[in-house]
């Protein structure tokens, strides 16, 4: 199949790597241009021809700079696949440009780093119609573990933000229990040891234990698109009459962590500014 992808960060290279290795016409763009296989510097030339047009960006202005962009493009029998993580309003504002112009608009965004994209496991949340579901599965499945249809559009946003709300909590909390346990004396094989054992282990201590162990902040997913994401899910709340205390204060962690100029770095670079916190001692603590 035509198909453009518009996007080559972490997940977009990946995804396009897979889709040229399985046959098919893929044309790229980025906002700043790469070397990359089949890469067009200009977006409209990037959509020419294309049946199918992946959106992977960093969140919603730039999901709406990219189809202002592409608007003249879009008509009857192209399909818009918008897989940045973004909320529900803004989803539904999207398609409904989209779907004036005649071409259809499939909400898909997805769970799995940069291993998971690489290694074709991808988790799609798809929102929409079943009919351009079916319509996408040949695309989506060579890229994906599984594929699940949350419901109508919105839906799939939603889910998206509530399961990096996750992540992000999980993280924070193995960062500051592996901490304890650092200044406590205790040997990082012995933490993780224990942690194997317990039922706190996780597909995130999994994922992220060798990267605390080496000290390694080489992004799999980035800082600044988790604070992002985190952003997202306490609009999405307030939207719905909801407070959600934990996540606003580990919004704040994750500004700090921006403005210590991380923000390209893995998230699980946050463990560090537990090293930067004084230490707590028997005269300044209400324990």
């Amino acid at each position: 199949m035509n198909i453009s992808i518009l996007g080559l960060g972490i997940i977009g290279s990946a995804w396009a790597k897979n889709l040229i290795a399985d046959g098919h016409n893929v044309r790229c763009w980025n906002r700043t241009p790469k070397d990359f296989p089949n890469f067009h510097a200009s977006i409209q030339d990037a959509v020419d021809q294309a049946e199918v047009i992946f959106i992977i960006v960093a969140d919603p202005p730039a999901v709406g700079s990219v189809l202002d962009q592409i608007e003249p493009k879009l008509h009857p029998g192209r399909l818009v696949i918008q897989s940045s993580t973004i909320s529900a309003r803004w989803t539904l504002q999207f398609a409904g440009q989209v779907r004036k112009t005649g071409a259809a608009f499939l909400e898909a965004p997805f769970t799995g780093s940069k291993l998971a994209a690489e290694q074709r496991q991808t988790v799609y949340y798809l929102g929409g119609e079943e009919e351009l579901i079916q319509r996408a599965r040949p695309i989506l499945e060579p890229l994906s573990s599984t594929i699940l249809h949350i419901g109508p559009l919105g839906s799939a946003s939603s889910l998206k933000l509530a399961m990096n709300l996750n992540i992000a909590g999980i993280a924070q909390t193995l960062s500051e229990s592996l901490t304890l346990c650092r200044r406590a004396g205790i040997a990082d094989d012995t933490y993780f040891a224990a942690l194997a054992r317990n039922a706190a282990r996780s597909g995130v201590s999994d994922l992220k234990g060798p990267k605390l162990r080496g000290h390694d902040y080489s992004p799999q997913f980035s800082l600044k698109n988790l604070a992002k994401d985190l952003r997202l899910a306490l609009e999405t709340a307030a939207e719905l009459s909801l407070a959600l205390e934990q996540t606003r204060h580990l919004k704040a962690i994750y500004d700090q962590g921006m403005a210590a100029g991380w923000a390209d770095d893995d998230f699980i670079g946050l463990v560090r500014l537990l090293d930067q916190r004084p230490e707590v001692t028997p005269a300044n603590t209400n324990v």
